[in-house]
């Protein structure tokens, strides 16, 4: 493998991180989301990832990551019943998102150690070559 491969590696691994704490952020910040609607209402949003391989060599290990979509929590929403709230439905309930917010912060929590892992394989494979270099002189 190359070392300059080692960098496009860590750098598809930070954006799939980056790109996976901000669907975190955007699921908190809808954690408290009312709705008079099961239609209407936030869904969590979870990225899905797929290992890149090299077009050249299909056989070869896996040279990055890629996020192919997300999609949508199947878990029931949350449905209250609340008279009095300006939202409710005819029946007198309001739907809340199906947002876990332990979850979230679980999911971020290993977002932000794997985008730092990645930082730090970036970090070593820069001060090898660094190394490398100065072997030369």
């Amino acid at each position: 493998m190359s070392m300059f491969k080692i960098f496009d590696t860590a750098a598809s691994g930070m954006s799939a991180q980056s790109l996976r704490l901000n669907l975190v952020a955007s699921n908190m910040a809808n954690v408290d989301a009312v709705s008079s609607s099961i239609d209407e209402t936030y869904r969590a949003r979870q990225p899905v990832f797929r290992a890149m391989v090299d077009q050249f060599n299909p056989d070869a290990p896996a040279v990055g990551v890629s996020m192919v979509g997300v999609i949508e929590s199947q878990a029931p929403l949350i449905r209250e019943y609340a008279p009095d709230h300006q939202m409710a439905d005819e029946a007198g309930y309001i739907f809340r998102p199906n947002v876990n917010p332990v979850e979230e912060m679980a999911n971020m929590i290993s977002a932000s150690r794997s985008y730092q892992g990645n930082v730090e394989v970036a970090s070593a494979a820069k001060q090898l070559l660094m190394a490398t270099l100065r072997m030369g002189q």
